[in-house]
């Protein structure tokens, strides 16, 4: 893996507001999904980021601009990153969770934070109308040939993704109650461009 070396398990002097970009990649060094935000804080979970709408998510031969805002939590602990999305997304997703590895931070110069991840393919995905699903399972068993990924991973991987899964079903923190406070939270920050 060609990857981002020195990452520290959190960052020093984050404070409300900062630039902060995540950057994901492949288990084969490939560059991944890149999305700006701002830090709105952190908790017990972890630390939160908003994604406001407008925003430029894109990654090698993809980029949009985001139709709605998200928050991001990238956790003290696990092998997963989370996008949580408000009404107005326009595919009505609220819960989008990265099976991911190596979650770390490094900063950037001359301000700011990169919070980077090795995404693994599955995702747990939940909708408005409250149904929740395991995505990407066949996107996982090609990688897992195509990249070599090692039967460990494999196995911790697909443990990862259960767990989320029936976590997510049954609305546990920090996926059920509790995000509205961190949208709020981020409405309130001065307007930023991030990207």
């Amino acid at each position: 893996m060609s990857l981002p070396r020195g990452l520290a398990p959190a960052p020093e002097g984050l404070a409300e507001g900062d630039f902060v970009v995540a950057r994901a990649w492949k288990y084969d060094g490939g560059a991944h999904w890149v999305v700006p935000g701002r830090y709105l804080g952190a908790d017990h979970h972890g630390h939160w980021v908003l994604q406001p709408k407008g925003s430029l998510v894109s990654r090698p031969g993809a980029a949009f601009h985001a139709a709605s805002d998200a928050v991001c939590l990238f956790p003290h602990e696990g092998d997963w990153v989370g996008t949580f999305y408000d009404e107005h997304h326009p595919d009505r997703l609220r819960v989008y969770l990265d099976v991911s590895l190596n979650l770390g931070w490094r900063p950037l110069r001359p301000a700011g934070w990169e919070f980077n991840s090795i995404d693994m393919d599955l995702d747990v995905v939940g909708t408005a109308d409250g149904s929740v699903l395991l995505d990407d399972e066949d996107e996982f068993a090609e990688h897992a040939q195509l990249m070599a990924y090692p039967p460990e991973i494999v196995e911790r991987m697909r443990s990862a993704a259960a767990e989320l899964l029936d976590r997510v079903r049954d609305g546990a923190d920090p996926f059920g109650a509790g995000l509205e406070a961190w949208f709020a939270r981020g409405r309130v920050l001065p307007a930023q461009a991030v990207g």
